[in-house]
Parts: C-alpha cells; structure tokens; sequence
C-alpha cells in the first residue's frame, strides 16, 4: 500500500506549525551560502562566542548544508546541536531544543523518512505539553534561537531580529542572553552619527546588557566604539583594556582594533590584527580590518604632504590591497571591503581588477554614495572618471580627473590620465 495521503497531510499541518529555519520565511536568495559555511565552520573550529554558542552555530550550519543539497551532513550537525545544547544546558535544555528539533523534522520529511518526522514533531509537542506558554513561538528560548539566527544569517534581517529579542525580554527582562542579543543587533543597525548617549538606543541596551554580563568582551568592545562616537574618550578606553583581559575572540579583537584605528593609532591595531591570525586565517573581518588600517597609513601619508609616488605609499596601498583580496575571497559578501578594493584597483589603475570587482553601474553608484558622504573624497571622483573613460565621454571623464586631482594635488596616477585624456580630446 501507498503512504496514507490523510497522515501525509496532517503531518504537513503539524510541520507548518513548528518554529524552525524551514517555517520562518527565509529567503536562499539573501543568504551568501558560501560565506556562511566558511564562517560558521570557523566559528565552530575556534568555539567562539558565549555560551551555548557552539550549539547554536551548529544548527545554523546545518540549515545552510541542507541548502547546499547535503541533508545527511545537515542531520549530523543538528545532532551536534543536540549533544552540546545538553552539555551546556544540562535540565534546562529542552526548551532550548524546540526549533532543534522542528529542523530535524523538516528534513526527515523532505529526505522522505516520514516516520522520523512524525517523531520529532511528537518530541516538541511533548516539550511544550510541560512547558505551555500557549504556544511555541511565545516561548522566550524560541524568540532567542530566532533572534540569533536573523541575526547571523543577513543584514536584512537584523529589524525583525530585533523584535524577536524584544519579545523575549518581555517575558523574561532580566534574562543575560536575551539582552545581550539586542545590545548586539541595536549596535548594527543604528547610524553611526547617533552622537549622544541620550539619543542612542545602542548605548543604553549595551549599558543594560554589561549590568548582566559585566566580563562580556564583545559587549565591553561595542560599548567602547560607541563612546568614541560621542567624544567620551577616557571611559571608552577603559573598556578597551578591560575586554582585552578577557580569552582571544576574533569579534573582541576585530572590534578593539577597529577603536586603535578610530584613535589613530594604528601600529597597535596592526600587531593586534597580526597576532589574531595566527592560526585564524579564515577570518574575514580580521583581513579587512587590516586592509582599513593600511588604507590610513596611507591617507596619513598622503596627509604629510609625502610624494605620492613614493615606495612608502606604495606599501600600504599593496598591502590594503592584499588584505581586502583576502577579505573578499573568504566573504564574498563583504560589500564594505568590495568597496574599499575596488578604490584601491582605480588608483593603482588596475582597470580589469577593477571591473571584475564591481559592476559599472555599481561602481559608479558607490562613488557618488561616498562623494554624498564625503565632498572631498578624490578616489571617488577617480572611480567616476574611470567609469566615464571606459564609456568612451572622454571629455567628462577629464572632468571628474580634474575634481580628483583638485583634493588630490599630488596624485601623479591621476595627472597622468589626465593628460592622456586631454591628448585624446585635443
């Protein structure tokens, strides 16, 4: 006999009403599948995070290998979560499983093992029977695993991961992690020209957030940079030194380096960044912080009134080029860092580099997004006189080389298109 099409639709019915990756209407198409592998495979190799992370990374990673068409790897990882959700959690462990075990259903019912399925919808069902909150998406350890993986997987999902930690913390106000993954989400999305502590949502959260978990380095480091924006520079600093005291972290290191930057002080950023890749070339974010600290050695420079031909500019314009490369290549979605790159590939005239970067119509969108922000900004003009040149406008192209030229006097990459345009018109 064929499978009972009336037990088939019901257990379709209970799927859609579990909390899982597969039910809360995430898109492929945001996700950059690639870097999310990487990065998730790296985070769990170095056991970052707080607790309870390394379970929670596990689970996410496993969503991603079942998009990737591998469902068995994705099982292994989910039994993973299992195994270290139990070990971090002890008694307190089942709630946190719910949605564990929703994506365990969901892809024994895709894999075709219906019988699997109905045993883990069976399993949460008996979870929320003896914890009822009337229903599971209200449950706060539901909220908080939805949060975090909004969170992780796209920037276009941090608003509603937002009010995913808002509604976990109306249940439970006082909870650490819940208030640490608002502090964390209000940090990413709100403007960095938010200058007063009264205006910003980010500082109070990370403030309230620090009440619970004082030793928090990621915290303390966020907090920091936040200071730094509103001018509160001997509190911000004693925070720096106090999440230094804390175990090595890419994101502690990544954020304490981006602050030695913001301070100027980049040689201190530089070894910090170095001594973190050291075993930790995986990372991403750590070469892109690189790559920035390099980009201001050399604007430093430039800024001196240095030759702009000379071998020391040179240097840290190859070495910010060779760290955005590697930024780029482990995170392809990284479009800060694609943007940065793709500035360095048109001063150094790297035409082919430069196009296979960005598009011309995004080339040309993020230099008059940077020029919005920044009047004086000659690169961009230089992209725009780049673009205009490859269109064969000859004439505007020599103008935008003019305005690059006008901020930057001693370009001599710019005086020479320049005049090579002006033969080609004249």
């Amino acid at each position: 006999m064929g499978p009972d099409p009336d037990r088939a639709e019901e257990l379709r019915c209970r799927l859609q009403q579990l909390q899982s990756c597969f039910t809360w209407s995430l898109k492929e198409e945001d996700l950059q599948l690639d870097d999310l592998n990487r990065q998730l495979q790296h985070d769990i190799h170095l056991q970052l995070g707080q607790r309870g992370a390394t379970a929670h990374y596990c689970r996410l990673l496993a969503y991603v290998r079942y998009l990737q068409g591998r469902p068995q790897e994705a099982l292994a990882l989910l039994s993973q979560s299992e195994d270290r959700t139990r070990e971090c959690y002890g008694d307190d462990s089942e709630r946190r499983l719910i949605v564990t075990y929703g994506d365990m259903a969901w892809i024994h019912y895709h894999h075709g093992d219906q019988k699997q399925a109905e045993s883990y919808c069976s399993r949460v069902q008996h979870i929320l029977v003896k914890h009822p909150s009337g229903s599971s998406e209200l449950l706060p350890e539901v909220l908080g695993e939805k949060g975090w993986t909004l969170l992780k997987f796209s920037k276009s999902l941090y608003p509603a991961a937002i009010e995913c930690f808002r509604g976990a913390l109306l249940l439970q106000p006082d909870h650490w992690e819940w208030n640490t993954g608002l502090a964390i989400a209000l940090y990413r999305t709100e403007p960095h020209l938010v200058r007063f502590s009264c205006h910003s949502l980010a500082t109070k959260q990370l403030r309230r957030a620090l009440k619970f978990s004082p030793d928090d380095s990621v915290l303390l480091a966020l907090l920091a940079l936040k200071l730094v924006q509103q001018h509160k520079y001997h509190e911000a600093e004693a925070l720096v030194e106090q999440a230094l005291v804390g175990p090595d972290d890419d994101q502690v290191i990544r954020y304490v380096a981006k602050y030695l930057r913001m301070q100027d002080q980049l040689d201190q950023s530089i070894d910090l960044l170095h001594r973190a890749l050291k075993g930790r070339s995986q990372s991403a974010f750590i070469h892109h912080q690189l790559g920035l600290c390099y980009l201001r050695k050399k604007k430093n420079l430039l800024l001196s009134g240095s030759g702009c031909g000379s071998s020391e500019l040179q240097q840290w314009r190859r070495l910010s080029i060779h760290h955005l490369e590697e930024a780029v290549r482990l995170k392809n979605g990284l479009k800060s860092a694609k943007a940065d790159l793709a500035l360095q590939y048109a001063e150094e005239s790297d035409m082919t580099r430069y196009y296979n970067t960005y598009s011309q119509p995004k080339l040309k969108l993020m230099a008059e997004r940077r020029l919005r922000k920044n009047p004086a900004d000659g690169a961009s003009y230089g992209i725009l006189g780049y673009v205009a040149r490859a269109e064969g406008d000859y004439k505007r192209a020599a103008g935008f080389y003019e305005d690059a030229l006008e901020r930057e006097p001693e370009n001599t990459e710019f005086l020479s298109v320049l005049c090579e345009l002006r033969l080609q018109l004249y």
